[in-house]
């Protein structure tokens, strides 16, 4: 089940980091919304969305135990990596939180989205640096839950459309259903990961 969900998770970021990075740099390619933001906020637009996507590849990359394990250098390279963007597309997405359709639900949303998914990756730095190991996946796991927001986001912007339910009322709640779900989930990730100590994976 581990193997499965992870794959689900992979893929799902994968599909969506393509379309973050085919928006970033192919204009034909967005949405009118995106588009209006690259005419008025072109570095804040790109930075968040072709960093994001990178981020998004990284960071599922990061939960492979095989690379932990057998490629310790390729999991620190892929560490470095998804911290970089993180903060590129964090800031970028602070800065552009205020500019989100929705209205103030929506804008303080995205906006705690943003500080949350720069603070818990911040911290799971600290903790790596501190070389404490399972506080630093703990971390991990609550910065790429945030990550995978943008994976939250669109799904539900679709089911909402199908359920007949009007954009300017659903867009303010899926500021913070696209995430506080993935935090909870996060959170009894970890505390089921606390009777469940590092283990390299059989076979590796």
């Amino acid at each position: 089940m581990k193997k499965i969900g992870w794959s689900v998770m992979v893929l799902l970021g994968s599909l969506v980091a393509l379309y973050a990075l085919a928006g970033a740099f192919v204009p034909g390619l967005r949405s009118p919304f995106v588009d209006d933001l690259f005419a008025d906020k072109t570095f804040r637009a790109f930075g968040h969305l072709a960093a994001g996507g990178i981020a998004m590849v990284a960071g599922a990359l990061q939960f492979s135990s095989r690379i932990r394990w057998n490629r310790p250098q390729t999991h620190r390279l892929l560490g470095k990596i998804y911290m970089i963007f993180v903060f590129i597309s964090g800031v970028s997405a602070l800065m552009l939180a205020p500019f989100s359709d929705g209205g103030v639900a929506a804008h303080y949303g995205f906006g705690m989205l943003a500080v949350l998914w720069l603070g818990t990756s911040g911290i799971a730095l600290a903790r790596a640096r501190a070389r404490d190991f399972e506080s630093h996946r703990d971390w991990m796991i609550r910065s790429f839950a945030l990550c995978l927001a943008a994976v939250s986001l669109r799904l539900q912007l679709p089911l909402s459309q199908m359920a007949g339910i009007p954009f300017e009322e659903a867009y303010p709640a899926i500021s913070w259903m696209c995430w506080v779900p993935n935090l909870i989930i996060a959170e009894w990730l970890v505390i089921r990961s606390s009777v469940a100590p590092l283990a390299r994976p059989k076979g590796s």
